[in-house]
């Protein structure tokens, strides 16, 4: 296959991912306001596709943490990027088979991690785990690589997604205590359309750059290996010489994700939005305003978090907060699972696809 022909297909590939995100987090965005009534089914994934979009064109500090930040480019071709997508893929919609919200971000990540391990030659230092650079902007030092962007935030993530929806939760408790019902259902309610639109353009934020970042990667690899010196004109928005996220790719990542969302996750949907925990608009506002603050922030600071587990905790929070029994124990062991086995299984999985095309001489 010609080596531009390889590129765009790789590109499909990962706008398949990013697809498979849409639709596999769309419960992250909309399950919620969908488990407390407040919308119905298609009017919340037209709200998630609208603000998922939106969300993802704001930043790119999380896309360059991806792109650049966790292996060393020196050691990745495009048949890197491609089996990494391809194992993400595979565990996406194995997790979405089986209705569990494991986290499309820790698939991403593992299955790069994987496949640079494998295009190294099983080489540890194509693993950035820590890396000390100076901010051209502040003059400060900042630590980036594995251990800092993505290590400690997906320990201290879910702990913060628990804590915060739980003191949230306390803490409209305490206010709407003496108020009727009906009347708080009626206001929150109204109030869950703003956390919800949050929320959603929270994920798209996030989880909108992590595949900004590994098609940009794809790019600019093709470019420094010398694989797009003869582009069309038509095609030369694809030479990447520098490392930058680039609007064409913003759009298109954008545009993938917001289908996706569009379609819908309705088996995750359904475990988010009423198996978990019963929901009401008043806990389905504390989790999403919990979750998509934590988004937010980690967002601005480039670290790579799984939209999943900051609300699935914030939900998990928010049902402590009444008390500890509202919470469907065995349901959130399943989860919890899923979640620990996410990274090494699509590294796993990335890791002997690499392998398999370098037995058939297949380098990308």
């Amino acid at each position: 296959m010609e080596p531009v022909f390889f590129l765009l297909f790789v590109n499909f590939i990962v706008l398949v991912f990013t697809f498979t995100n849409g639709f596999h987090d769309a419960a992250n965005a909309i399950a919620t306001v969908v488990g407390t009534r407040v919308l119905t089914p298609r009017q919340a994934v037209i709200m998630g596709a609208i603000t998922n979009f939106l969300g993802a064109l704001s930043g790119v500090a999380v896309a360059k943490t991806v792109g650049a930040g966790l292996v060393d480019t020196g050691y990745v071709t495009t048949v890197t990027v491609l089996c990494a997508m391809l194992g993400g893929i595979f565990w996406n919609v194995l997790t979405w088979y089986f209705g569990l919200p494991s986290s499309s971000s820790h698939a991403l990540i593992g299955g790069l991690l994987g496949a640079a391990f494998a295009s190294a030659h099983n080489k540890w230092e194509v693993i950035k785990w820590s890396v000390a650079r100076t901010d051209p902007k502040t003059g400060r030092v900042v630590m980036d690589g594995l251990y800092y962007k993505v290590i400690i935030p997906m320990v201290s993530s879910p702990i913060l997604g628990f804590v915060g929806g739980m003191l949230v939760m306390g803490l409209l408790f305490a206010i709407i205590r003496h108020l009727r019902p009906r009347l708080v259902d009626r206001v929150f309610g109204r109030l869950q359309l703003v956390s919800a639109s949050y929320m959603g353009w929270a994920h798209g934020y996030a989880d909108g750059q992590k595949t900004m970042g590994i098609m940009a990667l794809a790019c600019y690899v093709a470019t420094k290996n010398g694989s797009l010196r003869n582009l069309p004109p038509s095609l030369g928005f694809l030479s990447t010489p520098e490392f930058e996220i680039k609007g064409w790719v913003k759009c298109a990542c954008g545009l993938a994700m917001a289908l996706g969302t569009y379609s819908g996750g309705w088996r995750i949907i359904q475990t988010l939005g009423r198996k978990m925990v019963k929901l009401r608009p008043v806990h389905g506002f504390a989790a999403e305003a919990t979750g998509a603050t934590i988004l937010l922030v980690t967002g601005k600071l480039g670290m790579p978090i799984s939209t999943t587990h900051a609300i699935t905790t914030a939900i998990m929070g928010v049902g402590c907060a009444r008390r500890f029994s509202a919470l469907n124990w065995t349901l959130v062991e399943r989860i919890l699972w899923a979640w620990i086995l996410t990274i090494p299984a699509t590294a796993l999985l990335a890791y002997g696809m690499v392998r398999l095309a370098q037995g058939l001489g297949w380098t990308g």
